[in-house]
Protein backbone atom coordinates (compact mmCIF):
# COMPACT_ATOMS: atom_id res chain seq x y z
CA UNK A 1 0.00 0.00 0.00
CA UNK A 2 2.71 2.46 0.99
CA UNK A 3 4.95 1.54 -2.09
CA UNK A 4 1.73 1.99 -3.96
CA UNK A 5 0.76 5.46 -2.35
CA UNK A 6 4.58 6.36 -3.30
CA UNK A 7 4.74 5.09 -6.65
CA UNK A 8 1.36 7.47 -7.15
CA UNK A 9 2.58 10.14 -5.18
CA UNK A 10 5.63 10.34 -7.16
CA UNK A 11 3.84 10.04 -10.81
CA UNK A 12 1.97 13.62 -9.49
CA UNK A 13 4.86 14.55 -8.48
CA UNK A 14 6.66 14.19 -11.74
CA UNK A 15 3.75 15.31 -13.83
CA UNK A 16 3.42 18.26 -12.54
CA UNK A 17 6.82 19.18 -12.66
CA UNK A 18 6.60 18.59 -16.27
CA UNK A 19 3.98 20.11 -16.55
CA UNK A 20 5.28 23.56 -14.32
CA UNK A 21 8.32 23.23 -17.12
CA UNK A 22 6.10 23.07 -19.67
CA UNK A 23 4.63 26.20 -18.72
CA UNK A 24 7.50 28.30 -17.89
CA UNK A 25 8.48 27.22 -21.29
CA UNK A 26 5.52 28.26 -22.94
CA UNK A 27 5.14 31.62 -20.75
CA UNK A 28 5.11 34.78 -23.58
CA UNK A 29 3.22 37.85 -24.78
CA UNK A 30 1.45 38.85 -27.45
CA UNK A 31 2.61 42.49 -29.03
CA UNK A 32 0.18 44.46 -31.04
CA UNK A 33 2.18 47.28 -33.09
CA UNK A 34 2.16 49.28 -35.73
CA UNK A 35 2.98 48.63 -39.52
CA UNK A 36 6.82 49.43 -39.86
CA UNK A 37 7.90 48.05 -36.50
CA UNK A 38 8.81 44.95 -37.29
CA UNK A 39 12.44 45.23 -37.60
CA UNK A 40 12.62 46.63 -34.10
CA UNK A 41 11.13 43.85 -32.43
CA UNK A 42 12.78 41.38 -34.43
CA UNK A 43 16.19 42.86 -32.54
CA UNK A 44 14.31 44.19 -29.33
CA UNK A 45 12.56 40.88 -28.48
CA UNK A 46 15.44 38.40 -28.08
CA UNK A 47 17.55 40.88 -25.98
CA UNK A 48 14.64 41.14 -23.82
CA UNK A 49 14.11 36.94 -23.65
CA UNK A 50 18.03 36.62 -22.85
CA UNK A 51 17.87 39.41 -19.93
CA UNK A 52 14.74 37.77 -18.52
CA UNK A 53 15.80 34.32 -18.57
CA UNK A 54 19.16 35.38 -17.13
CA UNK A 55 17.32 36.86 -14.05
CA UNK A 56 14.27 34.64 -13.97
CA UNK A 57 15.48 31.59 -15.23
CA UNK A 58 12.17 31.40 -17.70
CA UNK A 59 12.16 31.18 -21.43
CA UNK A 60 9.81 32.94 -23.05
CA UNK A 61 8.16 33.80 -26.37
CA UNK A 62 7.43 37.16 -27.75
CA UNK A 63 5.08 36.71 -30.33
CA UNK A 64 4.32 39.97 -32.46
CA UNK A 65 1.29 41.42 -34.61
CA UNK A 66 1.80 44.13 -37.06
CA UNK A 67 -0.50 46.39 -38.96
CA UNK A 68 -1.72 49.97 -39.66
CA UNK A 69 -1.86 50.99 -36.38
CA UNK A 70 -5.94 52.27 -35.98
CA UNK A 71 -6.81 48.65 -37.51
CA UNK A 72 -4.41 47.38 -34.78
CA UNK A 73 -6.21 48.81 -31.95
CA UNK A 74 -9.01 47.99 -33.58
CA UNK A 75 -8.47 44.48 -33.50
CA UNK A 76 -7.12 44.71 -29.69
CA UNK A 77 -10.71 46.40 -28.99
CA UNK A 78 -12.50 43.29 -30.34
CA UNK A 79 -10.80 40.45 -28.62
CA UNK A 80 -7.02 40.15 -30.07
CA UNK A 81 -5.24 38.82 -27.13
CA UNK A 82 -2.91 42.02 -26.82
CA UNK A 83 -0.71 41.62 -23.74
CA UNK A 84 1.25 45.32 -24.72
CA UNK A 85 0.49 47.37 -27.69
CA UNK A 86 3.60 49.53 -28.63
CA UNK A 87 2.60 52.08 -31.26
CA UNK A 88 2.90 55.27 -33.21
CA UNK A 89 0.05 57.30 -32.17
CA UNK A 90 -1.20 57.97 -28.46
CA UNK A 91 -4.66 58.40 -30.43
CA UNK A 92 -4.70 54.54 -31.19
CA UNK A 93 -3.85 53.47 -27.21
CA UNK A 94 -6.42 56.01 -26.19
CA UNK A 95 -9.15 54.31 -27.90
CA UNK A 96 -8.07 50.94 -26.47
CA UNK A 97 -8.69 53.00 -22.40
CA UNK A 98 -11.44 53.61 -24.03
CA UNK A 99 -13.12 50.23 -24.49
CA UNK A 100 -12.15 49.54 -20.67
CA UNK A 101 -8.90 47.12 -21.49
CA UNK A 102 -6.36 49.78 -19.93
CA UNK A 103 -6.35 52.49 -17.46
CA UNK A 104 -6.72 56.17 -19.01
CA UNK A 105 -3.80 57.40 -17.83
CA UNK A 106 -1.68 55.10 -19.09
CA UNK A 107 0.58 57.71 -20.42
CA UNK A 108 1.54 58.41 -16.93
CA UNK A 109 3.10 54.18 -16.16
CA UNK A 110 6.51 55.08 -17.93
CA UNK A 111 8.65 58.19 -18.74
CA UNK A 112 8.44 60.36 -21.37
CA UNK A 113 5.06 60.15 -21.51
CA UNK A 114 4.97 55.95 -22.27
CA UNK A 115 7.00 56.85 -25.39
CA UNK A 116 10.57 55.32 -25.51
CA UNK A 117 11.49 56.44 -28.88
CA UNK A 118 10.39 58.66 -31.64
CA UNK A 119 10.69 59.01 -35.26
CA UNK A 120 10.25 61.87 -37.82
CA UNK A 121 8.48 62.23 -41.25
CA UNK A 122 10.71 61.92 -44.25
CA UNK A 123 10.92 61.56 -47.99
CA UNK A 124 11.98 58.96 -49.63
CA UNK A 125 13.43 59.29 -53.30
CA UNK A 126 14.70 57.15 -56.03
CA UNK A 127 18.30 57.22 -56.78
CA UNK A 128 19.28 60.45 -58.30
CA UNK A 129 15.96 62.48 -56.96
CA UNK A 130 14.56 62.38 -60.64
CA UNK A 131 11.78 64.25 -59.72
CA UNK A 132 13.32 67.04 -58.15
CA UNK A 133 11.95 66.40 -54.58
CA UNK A 134 13.32 68.58 -52.18
CA UNK A 135 10.85 69.79 -50.11
CA UNK A 136 6.99 70.13 -49.41
CA UNK A 137 5.90 72.43 -52.23
CA UNK A 138 7.30 69.74 -54.59
CA UNK A 139 5.16 67.26 -54.01
CA UNK A 140 1.77 69.14 -55.06
CA UNK A 141 3.79 69.52 -58.63
CA UNK A 142 2.11 68.35 -61.68
CA UNK A 143 3.11 65.11 -62.74
CA UNK A 144 4.87 64.02 -58.88
CA UNK A 145 3.21 60.97 -57.47
CA UNK A 146 3.04 60.76 -53.95
CA UNK A 147 2.82 57.46 -51.84
CA UNK A 148 1.78 57.54 -48.36
CA UNK A 149 -1.24 55.03 -46.26
CA UNK A 150 -4.49 56.11 -45.58
CA UNK A 151 -4.69 58.48 -42.85
CA UNK A 152 -8.31 56.59 -41.59
CA UNK A 153 -5.97 53.74 -41.15
CA UNK A 154 -2.40 54.69 -40.30
CA UNK A 155 -0.72 56.99 -37.88
CA UNK A 156 2.09 57.01 -40.53
CA UNK A 157 -0.44 58.62 -42.61
CA UNK A 158 -2.14 60.92 -40.12
CA UNK A 159 1.43 62.14 -39.44
CA UNK A 160 2.29 62.75 -43.12
CA UNK A 161 -1.32 64.36 -43.75
CA UNK A 162 -0.28 66.65 -40.50
CA UNK A 163 3.35 67.40 -41.19
CA UNK A 164 1.63 68.95 -45.31
CA UNK A 165 -0.78 70.43 -43.28
CA UNK A 166 1.55 72.61 -40.87
CA UNK A 167 3.85 73.46 -43.68
CA UNK A 168 1.25 75.20 -45.65
CA UNK A 169 0.37 77.17 -42.56
CA UNK A 170 3.42 78.48 -41.62
CA UNK A 171 4.31 80.07 -44.38
CA UNK A 172 4.65 83.83 -44.09
CA UNK A 173 0.61 85.13 -44.14
CA UNK A 174 -1.08 81.49 -44.18
CA UNK A 175 -4.21 80.05 -42.78
CA UNK A 176 -5.87 77.09 -42.52
CA UNK A 177 -7.59 77.81 -45.86
CA UNK A 178 -3.99 77.62 -47.63
CA UNK A 179 -3.51 74.11 -45.66
CA UNK A 180 -6.78 72.87 -47.10
CA UNK A 181 -5.80 74.21 -50.44
CA UNK A 182 -2.52 72.36 -49.79
CA UNK A 183 -3.68 69.43 -48.80
CA UNK A 184 -5.98 68.99 -51.83
CA UNK A 185 -3.06 69.21 -54.40
CA UNK A 186 -1.04 67.12 -52.50
CA UNK A 187 -3.74 64.16 -52.20
CA UNK A 188 -4.76 64.69 -55.76
CA UNK A 189 -1.02 63.62 -56.44
CA UNK A 190 -1.26 60.53 -54.55
CA UNK A 191 -2.20 57.24 -56.85
CA UNK A 192 -3.22 54.63 -53.91
CA UNK A 193 -3.59 54.87 -49.78
CA UNK A 194 -2.50 52.07 -48.58
CA UNK A 195 -3.53 50.74 -45.35
CA UNK A 196 -0.30 50.61 -43.38
CA UNK A 197 3.29 52.53 -43.77
CA UNK A 198 4.62 48.88 -44.43
CA UNK A 199 2.28 47.99 -47.29
CA UNK A 200 2.97 52.17 -48.84
CA UNK A 201 6.73 50.97 -48.63
CA UNK A 202 5.60 47.54 -50.58
CA UNK A 203 3.86 49.82 -53.10
CA UNK A 204 6.62 52.17 -54.15
CA UNK A 205 9.59 49.60 -53.63
CA UNK A 206 8.47 46.40 -54.68
CA UNK A 207 5.10 47.43 -57.02
CA UNK A 208 7.69 50.58 -58.38
CA UNK A 209 4.35 53.40 -57.89
CA UNK A 210 5.33 56.44 -56.83
CA UNK A 211 7.95 59.79 -57.30
CA UNK A 212 8.40 59.72 -53.41
CA UNK A 213 7.31 58.63 -50.37
CA UNK A 214 6.51 59.95 -47.01
CA UNK A 215 7.43 57.29 -44.38
CA UNK A 216 8.91 57.47 -41.14
CA UNK A 217 12.49 58.03 -40.59
CA UNK A 218 13.14 54.52 -39.15
CA UNK A 219 11.34 53.13 -42.62
CA UNK A 220 13.01 54.71 -45.06
CA UNK A 221 16.55 53.66 -42.98
CA UNK A 222 15.39 50.07 -43.42
CA UNK A 223 14.34 50.95 -47.38
CA UNK A 224 18.46 51.85 -47.93
CA UNK A 225 19.81 49.02 -45.80
CA UNK A 226 17.40 46.10 -47.64
CA UNK A 227 17.19 47.44 -51.07
CA UNK A 228 19.91 49.68 -51.68
CA UNK A 229 21.36 53.11 -50.91
CA UNK A 230 22.54 52.98 -54.65
CA UNK A 231 18.71 52.79 -55.53
CA UNK A 232 16.88 55.09 -53.43
CA UNK A 233 18.00 58.61 -51.15
CA UNK A 234 16.64 60.30 -48.33
CA UNK A 235 15.54 63.87 -48.14
CA UNK A 236 14.79 65.52 -44.85
CA UNK A 237 11.68 68.31 -45.69
CA UNK A 238 12.32 71.93 -43.96
CA UNK A 239 9.88 71.05 -41.56
CA UNK A 240 8.83 67.77 -40.57
CA UNK A 241 6.06 66.28 -37.51
CA UNK A 242 7.86 64.36 -34.01
CA UNK A 243 5.94 60.80 -34.03
CA UNK A 244 5.92 59.47 -30.74
CA UNK A 245 5.76 55.72 -30.12
CA UNK A 246 3.89 54.80 -27.31
CA UNK A 247 3.77 51.31 -25.20
CA UNK A 248 1.05 50.04 -22.59
CA UNK A 249 0.41 47.25 -21.10
CA UNK A 250 -2.89 46.00 -21.83
CA UNK A 251 -3.60 45.02 -18.10
CA UNK A 252 -6.80 43.19 -18.70
CA UNK A 253 -5.84 40.90 -21.14
CA UNK A 254 -1.91 40.48 -19.46
CA UNK A 255 -3.60 40.05 -15.93
CA UNK A 256 -6.33 37.58 -17.02
CA UNK A 257 -3.80 35.42 -18.92
CA UNK A 258 -1.24 36.19 -15.49
CA UNK A 259 1.22 38.54 -18.02
CA UNK A 260 1.44 41.49 -15.95
CA UNK A 261 4.59 41.13 -14.28
CA UNK A 262 5.91 40.23 -17.20
CA UNK A 263 4.64 42.87 -19.52
CA UNK A 264 6.04 45.02 -17.26
CA UNK A 265 9.31 44.34 -17.53
CA UNK A 266 9.24 43.70 -21.23
CA UNK A 267 8.13 47.28 -21.45
CA UNK A 268 10.36 48.53 -18.93
CA UNK A 269 13.42 47.45 -21.15
CA UNK A 270 12.06 49.79 -23.73
CA UNK A 271 13.95 51.86 -21.15
CA UNK A 272 17.07 50.13 -20.34
CA UNK A 273 20.64 51.14 -20.83
CA UNK A 274 20.44 48.46 -23.25
CA UNK A 275 17.47 49.96 -25.08
CA UNK A 276 18.96 53.08 -27.12
CA UNK A 277 21.04 51.00 -29.52
CA UNK A 278 18.70 48.49 -30.25
CA UNK A 279 16.41 51.59 -31.80
CA UNK A 280 18.72 53.48 -33.19
CA UNK A 281 20.41 50.61 -34.64
CA UNK A 282 16.84 50.22 -36.02
CA UNK A 283 16.13 53.91 -37.23
CA UNK A 284 14.34 55.89 -34.15
CA UNK A 285 15.42 58.19 -32.07
CA UNK A 286 15.15 57.11 -28.18
CA UNK A 287 13.21 59.54 -26.33
CA UNK A 288 16.78 60.41 -23.86
CA UNK A 289 18.27 62.91 -25.39
CA UNK A 290 21.69 62.47 -24.08
CA UNK A 291 21.46 58.98 -25.93
CA UNK A 292 20.38 60.80 -29.01
CA UNK A 293 23.27 63.17 -28.37
CA UNK A 294 25.71 60.20 -28.80
CA UNK A 295 24.97 60.05 -32.02
CA UNK A 296 24.20 63.38 -33.24
CA UNK A 297 26.20 62.69 -36.33
CA UNK A 298 23.71 60.17 -37.62
CA UNK A 299 20.86 61.37 -36.45
CA UNK A 300 21.29 65.75 -37.17
CA UNK A 301 18.27 67.74 -35.19
CA UNK A 302 15.68 68.24 -36.92
CA UNK A 303 12.94 71.18 -37.68
CA UNK A 304 10.08 69.53 -35.35
CA UNK A 305 6.60 70.56 -34.87
CA UNK A 306 4.26 68.33 -31.98
CA UNK A 307 0.75 67.60 -32.77
CA UNK A 308 0.37 68.64 -29.09
CA UNK A 309 1.53 71.72 -29.07
CA UNK A 310 0.70 72.76 -32.85
CA UNK A 311 -2.49 70.99 -32.89
CA UNK A 312 -3.93 71.16 -29.32
CA UNK A 313 -3.99 67.34 -28.77
CA UNK A 314 -4.74 64.07 -30.42
CA UNK A 315 -8.50 64.03 -29.32
CA UNK A 316 -8.83 67.49 -31.31
CA UNK A 317 -6.84 66.66 -34.00
CA UNK A 318 -8.75 63.11 -34.03
CA UNK A 319 -11.97 65.09 -34.37
CA UNK A 320 -11.43 67.72 -36.49
CA UNK A 321 -9.20 66.20 -39.06
CA UNK A 322 -9.87 62.44 -39.19
CA UNK A 323 -13.61 61.62 -37.81
CA UNK A 324 -15.68 60.58 -40.44
CA UNK A 325 -17.09 63.67 -42.23
CA UNK A 326 -13.71 65.81 -40.91
CA UNK A 327 -11.83 67.60 -43.02
CA UNK A 328 -9.63 64.95 -44.49
CA UNK A 329 -12.88 63.38 -45.77
CA UNK A 330 -13.92 66.73 -47.39
CA UNK A 331 -10.38 66.69 -48.93
CA UNK A 332 -10.34 64.10 -50.33
CA UNK A 333 -14.39 63.89 -51.33
CA UNK A 334 -13.10 66.87 -53.29
CA UNK A 335 -10.18 65.99 -54.71
CA UNK A 336 -11.62 62.78 -56.12
CA UNK A 337 -14.64 64.78 -57.94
Amino acid sequence: MKRTFRLIFGTALATAMTLACANAAAAGLLNVSYDVARSLYKDLNPAFAAQWKQQTGQTISIDQSHGGSSKQARAVIDGLDADVVTMNNPLDIDAIADAGLLPKNWAEAFPDGSSPSWSPIVFVVRKGNPSGIHDWPDLVRPGVQVVLPNPKTSGNGRYSYLAAWQYARTRPGASDTDSIAFEKRLFANVPVLDVGGRDATTTFVQRGIGSVLLTFESEARLILANFGADQYEIVIPSITVRADNPVAVVEKVAARKGNSALAQAYLKFHYSAAAPEILMRNGLRPADPAALQKHAAEFPPLHTFTVTRDFGGWQHTQALHFADGGIFDQIISRTSK
